[in-house]
């Protein structure tokens, strides 16, 4: 049985999102319209649509934390959700997932899941500025999402993100994550073919600034701090090597 995957249109939950003017309808609309197709996602990783006390850890929280823009910078997102439009991005998002699900369907690979749902939201330039205005999230087989602010080098590395976080998807499908006990080492091979998916499928140039803007004395540093912790456990150990700081 194929791949089969369904893309949400963001785009129009947005401008849908922007006609409320209430505080608390926003909200509602974002957690229970927006996050609703993830909701099965964001429970995986212990964030609830709703907290059950006031202000509490949410999917409002965490999505900001995750670089979206806030629900409520209507201008970012009227700004983030125009150059979107005007460059057609809902076209490449729909060849590009395409893309993904015929070649893993070419050999046979699966995905732990009845579908892959697919969406695109707005970033906060800011709080993603050492990933050039754009990240993913695929770790989850059956949810992708990628967040972008679109400037003009961004955009064209779309394809190149979703293909990393479609590979995530496939390769999660086939071994449990285990979040006590996974190593440096584990998330350096889980990234590292991840990336080389991408690289495939679209080319170096487009891989992301975490790859591309690494000099050589970076990563000879890099490869001297993380070689020597390969064998730390723990995803919260972990992710301080993988993402790091500035």
């Amino acid at each position: 049985m194929s791949l089969k995957y369904r893309i949400i249109d963001t785009f129009e939950q947005y401008q849908e999102m922007l006609a409320v003017t209430d505080l608390e309808e926003r909200k509602n609309y974002f957690r229970y319209t927006m996050m609703l197709p993830f909701k099965e996602m964001w429970s995986t990783i212990n964030v609830p649509l709703k907290a059950k006390q006031e202000n509490g850890y949410d999917v409002l929280m965490a999505s900001k934390m995750l670089g979206y823009a806030d629900i409520f910078n209507d201008k970012q997102i009227i700004e983030g959700l125009s150059i979107l439009k005007e460059k057609n991005i809902d076209l490449l998002v729909e060849h590009t997932v395409k893309a993904c699900m015929d070649r893993a369907n070419e050999v046979g690979l699966k995905i732990n899941a009845e579908e892959i749902v697919f969406a695109m939201y707005v970033a906060d330039p800011d709080e993603l500025k050492l990933q050039n205005g754009y990240t993913g999230f695929g770790g989850i087989p059956g949810f992708i999402t990628v967040n972008i602010f679109p400037n003009e080098q961004n955009v064209t590395k779309i394809p190149a993100i979703i293909a990393h976080e479609f590979h995530h998807n496939i390769r999660f499908s086939y071994f449990e994550w285990d979040h006590g006990n996974v190593t440096v080492g584990d998330y350096l091979v889980i990234e590292g073919l991840a990336d080389s998916f991408a690289k495939e499928m679209y080319g170096e140039e487009q891989l992301g600034p975490w790859i591309t803007k690494m000099d050589k004395d970076d990563l000879e540093y890099s490869i001297h701090v993380i070689g020597a912790a390969l064998n730390i456990k723990g995803f919260a150990e972990v992710s301080s090597y993988m993402f790091g700081d500035e």
